[in-house]
């Protein structure tokens, strides 16, 4: 009974910490010290903080084979056969991609160069001059360019504009590289949010990508960017967006959750109304998202990007079982939104996730009641 007692107070005080929470530029500031640590991870078969992984949603272990021997190489071609394997415009070839052209531009970040050293990322360097009909290196490209102009440089400037018109021009090669290929358009998706495209040359865009995928996860979500309020949009014209993709979802599509995301980006900047995780839009777009987890293929590459979202709203809405369930799944991986808007992508997650494990046994749960 102590040991209940203390969890319950613990959630306590969390949850009086939890409401006055900002979301500032994009990031979810971290709960101060002292949140509640529930329970020794290990109990639940969990992770300890310092072993999660912050570089991809779920696990892909080809991909992270495919990067260490790339980053000990500097040999692209480990990644080129990895990228010819993976089926043309689907969810894993996108996710690949973009890990490809962060790793680049993470090792350029770590390793400017200078007089006499190599700078860091020659790899994919050397990939684009020695392959240059390849696809696959040609779309990781014009991502990392994409990724460069967000990391190095101020939105505005003449230097942020110049690398996105370089990112523009790598997208268009890349899509003449692979004509029914949807991905080089998805990149441009950022580009557009960068260079400020009107809403008729977005929409066309947004057409080229509708013709080659018309379900496809990740374009949807980097398109629903674009109509937010704090871009080109508004609340309703992203609401709209999220709905109209949800109602033409195929059976097993994640697109059914499109609404929960939706609504993380328009959440308020500072929430004082008792009972807002519960009111009935929030409460309408988690069941939603839910219902999608559930019809969701156990392999679809988007399905761990849905339930790191449904954890964040399910713990604010105190609905801890479910919490729970939806950790079981992801935990180890944090690479997802809204995780990694927080400067400490690991820590972040691991207060909500002792929150969730606090809630659970304040209401009788324990490690042996928790379905696997």
């Amino acid at each position: 009974m102590e040991i209940l007692f203390v969890l319950m107070a613990l959630l306590m005080v969390g949850f009086v910490l939890l409401p006055y929470l900002r979301r500032r530029r994009g990031m979810i500031e971290q709960v101060p010290a002292g949140h509640p640590d529930a329970a020794d991870p290990e109990t639940y078969g969990f992770a300890r903080t310092e072993e999660l992984d912050i570089r991809m949603p779920g696990p892909d272990q080809d991909l992270l084979d495919v990067l260490d021997v790339v980053q000990h190489t500097q040999d692209y071609r480990a990644a080129q056969q990895l990228l010819a394997g993976t089926e043309t415009g689907g969810e894993l070839r996108w996710q690949r991609v973009q890990a490809f052209a962060g790793a680049a531009a993470l090792e350029l970040q770590q390793r400017p160069g200078g007089v006499g050293e190599t700078p860091g990322g020659q790899w994919l360097r050397v990939w684009r001059t020695e392959a240059p009909k390849d696809a696959g290196g040609a779309a990781v490209h014009a991502e990392f360019l994409v990724q460069q102009a967000w990391r190095t440089s101020t939105r505005g400037t003449d230097d942020f504009r110049i690398i996105m018109e370089e990112a523009k021009d790598a997208c268009g090669q890349a899509a003449l590289l692979s004509p029914g290929d949807p991905i080089p358009y998805i990149v441009e998706l950022s580009v557009a949010r960068g260079l400020q495209y009107e809403q008729k040359e977005f929409e066309q865009l947004w057409l080229k990508i509708l013709d080659r995928a018309p379900a496809h996860m990740g374009a949807h979500l980097a398109a629903l960017h674009y109509w937010c309020e704090k871009w080109h949009g508004s609340r309703e014209l992203a609401n709209s967006f999220a709905e109209a993709a949800a109602a033409r979802a195929p059976q097993g599509s994640l697109l059914a959750a499109m609404p929960l995301f939706a609504v993380f980006e328009h959440l308020p900047e500072v929430n004082l109304v008792s009972g807002f995780y519960e009111s009935e839009v929030v409460t309408k777009a988690m069941h939603g998202a839910l219902f999608a987890v559930h019809a969701a293929r156990p392999d679809d590459p988007m399905l761990a990007h849905v339930r790191h979202l449904l954890i964040f709203f399910l713990v604010r809405a105190e609905r801890w079982s479910e919490a729970m369930n939806q950790l079981i799944h992801v935990d180890g991986h944090v690479g997802a939104l809204p995780w990694t808007l927080s400067p400490d992508p690991a820590g972040e997650f691991a207060v909500y996730r002792a929150l969730a494990v606090a809630g659970y046994e304040a209401n009788g749960g324990s490690p042996a009641t928790l379905p696997h």
